[in-house]
């Protein structure tokens, strides 16, 4: 094999602009992003990514500082952009209300029933001045659009700034906000349904359809993420005119990444082969595989985001440790059935090997 022939090696505009050897980027994780996951992905020579989800700035600082000790390569961190429904407050006979729904699992996982809150996220404005001072390579964005001074912030520190769009509409969006790149997130994505423009319901566009027509639409580099798993995702993308690919499910499920035994088993499983959306975990459209959660709870019930993803993450963790898949989200796209790998390296194997040419 010569270096010629090898597609997926030949620098693009994606990796011109991320600074990496080939056009592979980690999804970032809420809750289940790892320093060594991270890490492994960069070192490989991608754009390994972690999600600040819920981290404060000393949170932020420390992953950063953890992940330039793991890696001398290029790494992004991911921030969720408020749309303004975040500080809704809830009152306390609401809340009391929305606890009781979800009682049984507390009980049945032991744990004493939470109290109320000052607030459910970390301040959005500390998370940036915070992300932008631990200086990534990479800072990317799903929610909307970050403001101008963010992105000027960011530019002036030689910070690459990405978006998210999960249609052509919120690509176009992005590209006249100034970032950098945009992420052409397809509804076979796992996890939350990224949209900000009209409601995630109403933005569910597949990659096929939707990369084509973001590459057609704006100028910047996409990347086009859902349903990729394999050399077949990858060499398909690249063909509709991706200049990268991002992916989740298959990463997920490796041993490097910060997934519990029990959920890499599931992604493993002929459960995979089943994802549905819902609302019910967080407040918040994703994708994940059923189980008894989503089967139980009535999403017209439940507290809105981000109080419902607060909820449940006071017992989510519980459920994770002691392996209670009936309890967790398992976030997972609709590629996850083709996970057929278990280290970073062996993805990123299978994935660039897409990039080959006869």
């Amino acid at each position: 094999m010569t270096p010629e022939q090898n597609l997926s090696s030949r620098p693009n505009r994606a990796t011109e602009l991320f600074r990496t050897e080939v056009p592979v980027v980690l999804g970032p994780f809420g809750g289940v992003s790892s320093v060594q996951l991270t890490a492994a992905v960069s070192e490989g020579g991608g754009l390994g990514s972690y999600g600040l989800y819920g981290y404060d700035a000393q949170a932020i600082h420390k992953t950063a500082a953890q992940l330039k000790d793991a890696t001398a390569k290029p790494f992004a961190l991911n921030l969720w952009v408020p749309d303004g429904t975040e500080d809704t407050p809830l009152t306390a006979a609401a809340f009391d209300r929305y606890v009781s729904i979800l009682r049984p699992y507390f009980d049945e996982l032991d744990l004493p029933l939470p109290e109320m809150p000052a607030r459910y996220l970390p301040d959005y404005g500390e998370q940036v001045e915070a992300t932008l001072e631990a200086g990534p390579a990479v800072v990317s964005f799903v929610f909307g659009v970050p403001a101008p001074e963010i992105i000027e912030a960011a530019h002036r520190r030689g910070i690459v700034v990405v978006g998210t769009a999960t249609t052509v509409a919120e690509a176009v969006a992005l590209e006249t906000g100034g970032v950098d790149a945009v992420v052409a997130s397809g509804m076979e994505s796992g996890g939350h349904r990224v949209s900000f423009l009209k409601p995630a319901e109403d933005s569910l566009v597949g990659t096929f359809a939707l990369v084509p027509q973001v590459a057609d639409s704006v100028r910047i580099p996409v990347i086009a993420a859902g349903g990729i798993a394999d050399r077949r995702g990858f060499a398909a993308a690249m063909a509709l005119g991706a200049d990268a690919v991002q992916v989740g499910s298959a990463f997920l499920a490796t041993r490097e990444s910060a997934a519990v035994p029990a959920y890499r088993e599931i992604l493993h499983s002929p459960a995979a082969r089943e994802t549905v959306l819902t609302r019910v975990l967080s407040g918040r459209l994703a994708r994940g595989i059923p189980n008894r959660i989503i089967a139980d709870l009535d999403p017209a019930r439940i507290a809105p985001f981000p109080a419902q993803n607060w909820l449940t993450g006071r017992f989510r963790p519980e459920a994770a440790a002691q392996g209670n898949t009936e309890l967790m989200s398992l976030w997972a796209g609709q590629s996850a059935a083709l996970i057929r790998h278990d280290s970073a390296a062996a993805v990123l194997a299978e994935l660039l090997a897409g990039g080959t040419s006869a």
